[in-house]
């Protein structure tokens, strides 16, 4: 008889691949799983799914992001276009909030971290295998009489249950539960960094546009300026210096209006960014005008130094670090001490010419890791070197929480007589340069005056446009420092006591 073929046709059919034996000079080919062993795993995979699908989160994590997140609203799969009309301020904030990529790049980060957070919860879950597999033996390929061997089927369905390992899955939880309250403490940190953005972006372009405007109006002045140096040279009243003078300073004004036109385009196309929307796209601003009888801030720094600490996120995220840092010690103590399990086996064994098989085994497991070669030792030491190293940045974090609150409070003060200060030094100016011209034009007075008189005011509309927008920055500034700039809305009410 001729030597046997590679490739043999099985009982369903089909060729299958066979692969020479090393050890026996024998040949094992490996075919399909039966149909019936087949339907039974899809029958275990169906019931997997049946029972995971409806549930995508069992143990809820994702729910516990939000209240640790200062109250911010989860961007992630939501819609977020440009609304029609002008941007008021809280919309900016809104549109912020939702498209900005660092924001939803923290948000991601809180989730993956809620997922972690579920997959050791399901330590408490017992786990369950299946496994299939058909197997044809021939023990003689090589020999003229060889036939095909028998055939051995073989299914099983394992449980395996920790039922106690004396802390280490609580605390590997309890690590997990602190690590997701810093991710989204964290969140929610980075979302008030974003509305602060977004403000003092949105004020960075309104002033800008006031500066822009203040320019014009300045470079206006300068051309009438020197329009009537030239009709008082001509009159025989005025000297070539006067009219050189006047356009020096047109020449001037002309300068700052084209680098405040510059300024006007950095500042749309980074409140744009902010935005999460292209630098180039346009943006019409909605401005409440500052209201002429400032609001005090009746709140103590104390208080909100009180308030701070209870509502910031980064120093309840740096606490959530150290507390994650307090269950890895505990994790790595348990390192060292037993583990206690359970398993139960099902298996379903068939052998061609012989009888099948169908048995069950019930196992508890007992594990002590006696010596580990000092591992659990310096594991312990390593852990308690980061929760030190955790509890150095959360007193690091407190006291810096303290210092943004009382520079934020001074810095809001000083604002707040800015402006009126230089409410009363524009109202100066202004009268100040049309006296100056007036005087000019009717000859009593020179060059120099009006000169002067337009450049003190052109520098009280700038100081006045930096205090106004310093006010609101400060403002916002305030809310942030007390963990309270999750909207627009904190900016309204800061006179309050919290």
């Amino acid at each position: 008889m001729s030597r046997p073929s590679a490739w043999r046709v099985l009982t369903d059919g089909n060729p299958q691949t066979s692969h020479a034996d090393p050890y026996n000079g024998g040949m094992n080919i490996v075919s399909r799983v039966p149909a019936r062993v087949v339907a039974g795993c899809m029958l275990l995979g169906w019931v997997g799914a049946t029972v995971a699908g409806p549930f995508d989160d069992p143990f809820g994590t994702s729910g516990r992001i939000g209240p640790h997140a200062a109250g911010m609203v989860d961007p992630l799969g939501r819609d977020c276009p440009l609304p029609k009309g002008p941007l008021t301020l809280s919309s900016t904030v809104d549109l912020a909030l939702c498209r900005n990529p660092v924001t939803r790049a923290s948000w991601a980060a809180a989730r993956q971290q809620a997922a972690a957070l579920g997959s050791s919860e399901s330590a408490w879950v017992p786990s369950l295998t299946a496994s299939a597999s058909d197997n044809w033996t021939d023990a003689n390929a090589h020999t003229p009489s060889s036939t095909l061997a028998p055939r051995t089927i073989d299914a099983a369905l394992n449980v395996s249950w920790t039922l106690y390992d004396f802390g280490g899955r609580e605390a590997r939880i309890a690590s997990a539960r602190a690590l997701l309250d810093a991710a989204a403490g964290t969140a929610g940190a980075v979302a008030q960094s974003t509305v602060l953005q977004a403000v003092s972006g949105f004020y960075g372009v309104i002033a800008a546009d006031a500066t822009l405007e203040a320019a014009r109006s300045s470079e206006s002045a300068a051309a009438k300026s020197l329009e009537v140096a030239r009709g008082r040279r001509d009159a025989g009243v005025a000297t070539r210096a006067d009219v050189l003078q006047a356009e020096t300073a047109w020449g001037q004004a002309q300068l700052v209006r084209v680098q405040a036109e510059g300024a006007v385009a950095a500042a749309r196309g980074s409140l744009a960014v902010t935005l999460g929307v292209a630098a180039d796209t346009r943006l019409e601003l909605d401005a409440m005008p500052v209201p002429a009888d400032v609001p005090a801030l009746t709140s103590r720094v104390d208080d909100l130094m009180r308030e701070a600490v209870r509502q910031r996120p980064d120093l309840a995220a740096a606490y959530a670090q150290r507390d994650a840092a307090q269950a890895d010690v505990r994790s790595a103590r348990a390192t060292g001490r037993p583990s206690i399990t359970v398993g139960a086996t099902r298996n379903h064994i068939e052998i061609a010419g012989f009888p099948n098989q169908n048995y069950g085994s019930l196992a508890l497991g007992f594990t002590w890791p006696v010596f580990t070669g000092f591992g659990t030792t310096y594991g312990v030491h390593q852990a308690e070197a980061a929760l030190a190293a955790r509890e150095a940045t959360a007193e690091q974090v407190r006291l810096q929480v303290s210092l943004d609150v009382w520079n934020a409070y001074s810095a809001l003060g000083t604002a707040s007589q800015q402006l009126r200060t230089s409410a009363a030094l524009l109202a100066s100016a202004l009268e100040n340069e049309q006296v100056a011209l007036g005087r000019y034009q009717a000859g009593v007075g020179t060059i120099n005056d009006v000169l002067t008189a337009q450049a003190a005011l052109a520098s009280s509309r700038q100081q006045r446009i930096n205090a106004e927008e310093a006010w609101q920055v400060a403002r916002a500034e305030v809310a942030l420092s007390v963990g309270r700039l999750t909207s627009a809305e904190p900016l309204t009410d800061l006179g309050r006591s919290p």
